[in-house]
């Protein structure tokens, strides 16, 4: 069985090497196969995607989901494997992978389990672990769907779950993580309103954030991470309250 690893990327130079390292078991001798799309990187995402034998195309912006089909297409493996390029492979998963990709069964998909890193700690509660995503597909069984800046894979088929994890690198700054939610938030907004969201609500800007920080930071023990655990907690509210901010103004903007 062959693997292919897809990803996206715009200016990645600084996660791009431990991602394209943590696959390299499942494509050397040939095994597989490592695809890049990229959006117009001006670092040296390109040049580092091209030393790790990957097959690198540029093309014009499409939106999230639009982008990572667009790189499974692109696909020639059995199966496909979907990165974002700040997650790697711990090495136990990139062996399970090569053990399921050659194991008979029905299973069309399979959930990862993803270990999220915020300012250099394993956030490990509130929510965010074991935050399992759906990445290793068949090829041909799925497609991503848009969601703001969070599409999923929906796929025709059984799946099942994976034991070890994707390392997420996500947010080692908080000046990198703030701009990400910034980003999110707008994202979030067009979906809000595309599904009916409209008016000015106190309700949504203020209360809900206001319970989401207690959900996850008391009730899903978001207090065990520590100071980090405490800011993650805090600006998740507040990108809650950017989100249906923005969303009123876009309604607002529509309306006129």
């Amino acid at each position: 069985m062959k693997i292919s690893i897809v990803l996206i990327t715009l200016n990645e130079e600084a996660n791009l090497p431990a991602t394209l390292e943590s696959v390299m078991p499942l494509v050397r001798d040939g095994e597989g196969e490592i695809i890049v799309v990229d959006s117009g990187s001006t670092d040296r995402t390109l040049e580092i995607a091209r030393s790790f034998g990957a097959k690198v195309v540029s093309e014009p912006w499409k939106g999230f989901a639009g982008q990572k089909n667009s790189a499974i297409e692109k696909a020639t493996g059995d199966w496909v494997l979907q990165l974002d390029a700040d997650e790697a492979l711990e090495p136990q998963l990139a062996a399970e992978l090569g053990q399921e990709i050659n194991a008979s069964g029905h299973a069309v998909g399979f959930f990862i389990p993803r270990k999220n890193f915020f300012l250099g700690r394993w956030i490990k509660h509130g929510g965010f672990y074991p935050d399992p995503k759906l990445r290793l597909i068949r090829r041909g069984a799925g497609r991503f769907e848009e969601y703001g800046a969070h599409p999923t894979i929906k796929v025709n088929g059984p799946t099942g779950r994976l034991k070890h994890a994707l390392v997420h690198n996500a947010y080692p700054t908080l000046r990198g993580y703030i701009e990400h939610m910034n980003s999110y938030s707008s994202s979030g907004a067009v979906v809000a309103v595309e599904k009916g969201y409209r008016g000015f609500n106190p309700l949504n800007i203020v209360v809900r954030p206001a319970l989401t920080f207690i959900y996850n930071y008391f009730f899903r023990l978001g207090f065990l991470d520590g100071h980090e655990g405490f800011l993650l907690h805090l600006y998740h509210a507040v990108y809650v309250s950017w989100k249906y901010a923005k969303a009123w103004e876009l309604a607002r903007k529509s309306r006129h």
